[in-house]
Order: structure tokens, then sequence, then C-alpha cells
């Protein structure tokens, strides 16, 4: 599902696309989806599993909140950069769709970066994290429409911005995207 829709996008996608790509019949894909759009959600809670655990995978405790943030965001953006149809589903199947999957996406992304600020209490926001999720959602899909996915770490500093500057404040969150500026790409995350 998710290297069809990269390629013909969900609309034109078929069952006959997906079955084929996946070497299974169509009666092992009736087994598993009751139709195409069973199939996408399914791929959608994949794409968003796989970037919560890159996410997750790419911090440690000890990090400040700040720097978790950072790294957590650099390391979505350049899984992001090497998967293309992932991106592609996420920031633009998804909207064309249903725009409330990109609720379930805001759902688990929202939450986490909560977490990093709040421990076991609530982090306080200074702006809207959901406002600074629909930007960075615009930037992404803003790359992909365009035809640049490989470009999407240059977003790095603004998607790095967003990601702090809920929680953290805009000074925080302009002094991680400054750091994420400086990060080489595919690189590890300066500290």
């Amino acid at each position: 599902m998710i290297e069809s829709c990269a390629e013909k996008t969900y609309a034109t996608t078929t069952i006959s696309d997906i079955v084929s790509r996946a070497h299974i019949s169509r009666t092992t894909f009736y087994k598993h989806f009751e139709d195409k759009r069973a199939c996408f959600d399914t791929a959608i809670d994949f794409c968003i599993a796989e970037l919560q655990g890159v996410a997750a995978a790419s911090h440690s405790p000890e990090d400040t909140p700040g720097e978790a943030a950072r790294m957590a965001a650099t390391a979505v953006v350049e899984a992001l950069a090497a998967r293309p149809g992932l991106a592609q589903m996420l920031a633009g199947d998804a909207m064309a769709v249903d725009p409330m999957v990109i609720e379930r996406y805001r759902k688990a992304t929202v939450p986490a970066l909560e977490a990093l600020w709040s421990g076991d209490g609530r982090a306080e926001a200074h702006t809207d994290p959901r406002l600074a999720f629909g930007q960075a959602q615009v930037l992404i899909l803003n790359q992909i429409a365009t035809g640049k996915p490989d470009r999407l770490p240059e977003l790095l500093p603004e998607i790095v911005y967003l990601t702090v500057s809920p929680f953290g404040g805009h000074d925080e969150a302009l002094r991680q995207s400054r750091l994420a500026a400086k990060t080489e790409i595919g690189g590890p995350a300066s500290r």
C-alpha cells in the first residue's frame, strides 16, 4: 500500500496493485482486509508506529527535553527522507483520503512531545502544539508535493523549532533549531 500510494496516490491505487506488489492473492488480501481503505488505515497505523519507534530510539532519558525533542525531530525527518513513500502516505494521501487520519498521527505525536517536557506531570504549553504540528506537516507536504522528499532534512531547523517551541518556548526552540542547522545530515545529532 505504501509503495503503491507513493507511485500512484491512494485514489488511483487498486487492489490489483496492492496484491501484485505484495505477491499475494486477492483471496489472501481479503482475509486480512475488508477493502482498500482498511488496508490503507492499517498502513497508516504502521507508518505512525514506525516513526514513533524512530523518535523514541533517537534519544536517551539523560537528554534534556530540548535535546530529546531535537533528536527525535531529526530522526523522524531523516526517516521520512529515506522512505519517501511513508512520507507521502502520512503527509499527502492521509489528507486526501480523510483529514481525520492526520488526527491519529497528531494524537501520537503531541502527547509524546508533551511527555518529554513533563515527566509524570502535565507540561505547560507556551503555544498550541496542534498548530506547530500542522505547520510542520505543511512544510513536509510541500517538499513531498514538489517532488523533493530527499531534501526534507533541509527543513530541520524549522521542524526542530516547531517541535520544541510549544513546550520549550521560543528561546529553547531557537537554540535547538540552531543546533539542528549545524547537525550533519546522516551523522550524529549535536548535543
